[in-house]
């Protein structure tokens, strides 16, 4: 599986651009994915805060992963074009019939595909061994652009979860 996402991220945002991630429940088809890609450029084209133009960015990645960017140096990003981000996001769950805002949903990569796995049940794949602190990692709670270059997708052992779950050696 190409994980190389990097290269899609623009070069020209700020380092500390904010970021948000939205994980979908299930990988959108084709032409639903070509249908929101297009809803997002249309919304970074338009995207706004008190009236003046925010530098944004919003692509799908693999399929299931929403991801907005915005380049704060020039404007910031107020609560109202919070607001219209977050409008848009549940217009395409909505629309689509799919959950975007389940933050109990845990996104790795097994055997060369995302799987899903609803983090009440992560002690049960732990121990049996479908999960372990070498898995790669979709952590969606990165807020930065450095932080999505370098830390989104990492082993278990890099993450949040190491310290609240155990991982045999």
């Amino acid at each position: 599986m190409n994980l190389h996402f990097q290269d899609l991220i623009p070069e020209e945002f700020n380092i500390n651009s904010r970021v948000w991630i939205y994980q979908c429940n299930r990988l959108f088809t084709l032409p639903e994915a070509l249908e929101i890609e297009e809803l997002l450029e249309n919304f970074t084209k338009s995207w706004l805060s008190h009236g003046a133009k925010v530098t944004g960015y919003a692509n799908l990645f693999f399929g299931q992963f929403i991801i907005l960017m915005a380049d704060e140096t020039a404007t910031g990003v107020s609560g109202c074009s919070t607001d219209s981000s977050v409008r848009l996001i549940k217009n395409i769950e909505q629309d689509y019939n799919v959950n975007l805002f389940d933050r109990q949903m845990l996104a790795f990569i097994v055997k060369e595909r995302i799987q899903l796995l609803p983090l009440s049940q992560l002690t049960y794949a732990i121990e049996n061994g479908f999960i372990d602190a070498d898995t790669l990692y979709f952590n969606n709670t990165v807020e930065t652009k450095q932080e999505l270059l370098n830390y989104w997708i990492i082993p278990v052992k890099e993450s949040w979860l190491a310290k609240r779950f155990s991982f045999a050696s």
